[in-house]
């Protein structure tokens, strides 16, 4: 027995035809059944000959199609060709139109690829942001589009996931007192990193704060002040050493204020589109 063909017409990728021509087909199991998938058909230049060439087979054409004068073409030609054509995005844009009023802006092809797109690149970034937090690897530094440096408790891990949930990959580097910051940071881009910075008084207390949620003791070298002053200084040092690094003082800043700065430096800095920003 010959296989039946379905040609799927898409101004998108054609993932929700696909998705619900399979489910229906659930119920043919016993059929031998041959998809085609045609994406990004949004010219009656290209529409046409494919509906001949299914004509040919002697197919039958499911669409999905924004346009309602590309979706009546498919739809005619189907008809004058003699195979049956499935409208499946026609009859809930037309529910919807009346249900809204008609006030909406013209329908627009690729939306939802263009949605898909944005979910995915905030599932990577979130990622490989987790991946990256506090220096746990520096094997793909080279894949961040931002690295924060900062000491302890500057909200480097903080910025970092909210950054990576408006789809930056984001890594940070802690800086210790005494100890070198990793060669691979000397290794990228220089235009990706930003330094953080912070008072000394306010570090002190979320400091002491931390400890004392987690029960430990609050007067220990971690949060004293003479140890926070070395390592305030320490910081100065090697961002004076590296004056292409911006930074940024997150003292009593809100966090989204910082992180929408950053975007906007860091962009500027690497020549990304307006478009890059949040």
């Amino acid at each position: 027995m010959s296989a039946s063909t379905i040609y799927i017409i898409s101004d998108g990728t054609g993932e929700t035809a696909a998705t619900m021509i399979r489910a229906a087909l659930v119920q043919y199991s016993e059929k031998e059944i041959q998809i085609v998938r045609c994406k990004n058909i949004r010219t009656e230049d290209q529409v046409l000959p494919l509906i001949d060439e299914a004509a040919d087979r002697r197919a039958m054409v499911v669409y999905t199609v924004v346009s309602a004068q590309l979706r009546s073409k498919i739809f005619d030609r189907a008809s004058s060709r003699g195979i049956p054509a499935i409208d499946l995005m026609g009859p809930v844009l037309n529910t919807l139109d009346k249900f809204f009023g008609g006030n909406h802006e013209a329908p627009k092809a690729g939306i939802l690829r263009a949605v898909d797109e944005q979910y995915f690149r905030r599932i990577e970034a979130i990622e490989y942001t987790v991946k990256n937090d506090d220096g746990k690897t520096l094997q793909e530094l080279d894949r961040a589009d931002i690295i924060l440096v900062g000491i302890s408790r500057t909200s480097k891990t903080p910025l970092s996931i909210f950054l990576s949930h408006k789809g930056w990959k984001v890594a940070n580097i802690p800086m210790v007192l005494h100890a070198p910051l990793p060669e691979q940071l000397f290794k990228v881009d220089q235009r990706k990193i930003v330094g953080l910075m912070i008072d000394m008084d306010s570090l002190q207390r979320i400091r002491k704060n931390r400890l004392e949620k987690f029960g430990q003791d609050p007067g220990g070298e971690y949060a004293s002040l003479a140890h926070i002053q070395k390592e305030i200084e320490y910081a100065h040092e090697v961002f004076k050493q590296n004056r292409k690094w911006p930074v940024f003082n997150v003292t009593d800043r809100a966090l989204e204020e910082t992180a929408a700065e950053i975007v906007r430096i860091v962009a500027a800095r690497m020549g990304w589109p307006e478009s890059a920003l949040f």
